[in-house]
């Protein structure tokens, strides 16, 4: 099992996100010059009456869904971890059939927030084969994943490809649902993965199917370093 973990170093240099002044254009007079724009803050914007809550503010959370043909399904939920972090929410994010390094796994390593392990052995990933030897690593980290829903330390929970273990039979379906129903409500929960079960979309809030409509894997393409993984 593969555990990102954050160095001192990395989170002395990182700045929360209240910390970080973006400055935005607003509106121009007419006539005006370059000198005279405007600027607002992002703490400014979110302090606006139509602003969402930001970290702290206990909301409803959902159960999503990113399963389909095509690609994106990963990266999508790198990218809700992202947003999240952005607001102070904290992620985990469990790999399931995933145990080589990735450039989406290196680009969160800093980042104090978000936390990722992976279940998978270094030879298990994308394109999907049969996998041999990976029996246990999904149950391990089912266990693992119950316990980081549970544990009242995260606001985002991913589990990234548990469909595709599902599929392949090292996961059943009713272990997933009963996960789901696990979920304390406050808490996101994204599940991922090619090959989602009927009854895991049926109980879904959001599910984004990515459908593959042209691929440059047909004409022969090989995976890139940085696209792909």
């Amino acid at each position: 099992m593969l555990t990102v973990h954050t160095s001192a170093a990395a989170e002395a240099a990182r700045s929360g996100p209240s910390s970080t002044r973006v400055e935005t254009p607003t509106s121009i007079a007419p006539g005006s010059g370059d000198s005279d724009r405007a600027t607002v803050s992002a703490a400014d914007a979110a302090s606006q009456e139509d602003a969402a809550p930001l970290a702290g503010t206990r909301q409803h959370g959902c159960v999503q869904v990113y399963t389909g043909e095509g690609k994106g399904k990963t990266t999508a939920a790198f990218g809700l971890a992202l947003r999240a972090s952005g607001h102070g929410k904290r992620v985990y994010i469990g790999q399931f059939m995933k145990g080589r390094a990735s450039g989406e796994v290196a680009a969160v390593s800093g980042n104090r927030l978000i936390h990722v392990e992976q279940y998978g052995e270094a030879t298990c990933g994308p394109p999907w084969h049969a996998p041999d030897g990976h029996a246990s690593g999904p149950q391990s980290g089912l266990s693992r994943a119950r316990e980081a829903l549970c544990s009242g330390e995260y606001d985002v929970v991913v589990l990234d490809e548990i469909d595709v273990a599902i599929w392949y039979g090292l996961l059943t379906q009713r272990e997933c649902l009963a996960l789901v129903d696990e979920r304390p409500g406050h808490i996101d929960l994204v599940l991922t993965g090619r090959w989602a079960p009927p009854a895991l979309i049926e109980r879904a809030d959001l599910v984004t199917e990515m459908r593959e409509v042209k691929h440059y894997y047909r004409q022969g393409a090989r995976a890139r370093a940085g696209i792909e993984y």
